[in-house]
């Protein structure tokens, strides 16, 4: 399988028209607070992607009415896992919690809030289930911005900065290191150390990956970012955080071992060559 290196980021050349929905099993994990306007939506635009899939939602202590929403949808067969915290932990502590339950070959985050396409889906998981990566990351920033969608030049920098101080301490060149969209193999990704319970738990990921010394991709997803108004959550102070948490994910224990998984079932062997930069 050929491949190519740009400037920020490795790519590999996937075969577009193979069908992967067969091959392996994703875990769509859904965190959820205070989505009731949205995560309908949400799961049944989940449901019409072509793979094989189990969803598992995660109700961080929503307060709107979300939480008594979830059960209607699971008995609907939107949802194949329903799990509840007591209180709100943060996403971090939802996605850890999903994580633990997760039994698909390979894992993607899938927020509620309709910003990111589940119609990617079978995108990202073409790289993981022909072999070539590990893990891959949507990225915002590879792709044009969608007609009427919110992409603020603050919240960009913002990302921007934080990716490149990510870069520096793994040694990945990602242009979108704070993406939600991320798929990873479930077994790799069952074996990191993750601790963190809010927001800083995306660059944490990203330092575990690099120090199991595992291939992570990119590929341009469509993002249609909302505004504070229509109900995001993440602000200027948890873009603060992130700061310390690149540093200690990356310089403080517990730190992930090297990773010698085996290449999940029915997948291609893996391509030869260096797809980690």
């Amino acid at each position: 399988m050929p491949e190519e290196e740009t400037g920020r980021v490795a790519r590999t050349k996937v075969d577009a028209s193979a069908d992967f929905s067969t091959q392996l099993t994703v875990s769509v994990v859904v965190p959820v607070y205070n989505e009731a306007a949205t995560v309908e939506r949400l799961l049944r635009s989940v449901a019409e992607v072509p793979v094989s899939m189990e969803i598992i939602v995660v109700d961080d202590g929503s307060t709107d009415g979300t939480r008594k929403l979830l059960p209607r949808l699971r008995d609907q067969g939107l949802i194949g896992q329903l799990l509840f915290h007591d209180r709100n932990r943060g996403k971090g502590a939802a996605l850890r919690t999903a994580f633990a339950h997760a039994t698909g070959d390979v894992v993607v985050v899938q927020d509620a809030d309709l910003e990111y396409d589940p119609g990617a889906i079978p995108l990202l998981l073409a790289p993981i289930a022909a072999g070539a990566a590990e893990a891959v990351y949507g990225s915002r920033f590879l792709a044009p911005r969608p007609p009427g969608g919110k992409r603020f030049s603050w919240h960009r920098f913002g990302n921007r900065t934080l990716t490149s101080l990510s870069n520096c301490l793994t040694g990945f060149r990602l242009t979108d290191m704070e993406t939600c969209q991320k798929m990873i193999r479930t077994d790799l990704l069952q074996s990191l150390p993750l601790t963190v319970d809010r927001f800083g738990i995306e660059p944490e990921i990203t330092a575990r990956l690099a120090q199991a010394r595992a291939r992570i991709l990119e590929l341009p997803i469509p993002y249609r970012g909302r505004s504070y108004a229509e109900g995001k959550k993440i602000g200027w102070k948890d873009g603060v955080a992130a700061i310390w948490f690149i540093a200690r994910s990356s310089l403080l224990p517990p730190r992930a071992r090297p990773w010698k998984g085996r290449n999940p079932r029915n997948a291609h062997p893996p391509a030869r060559g260096r797809t980690r930069p």
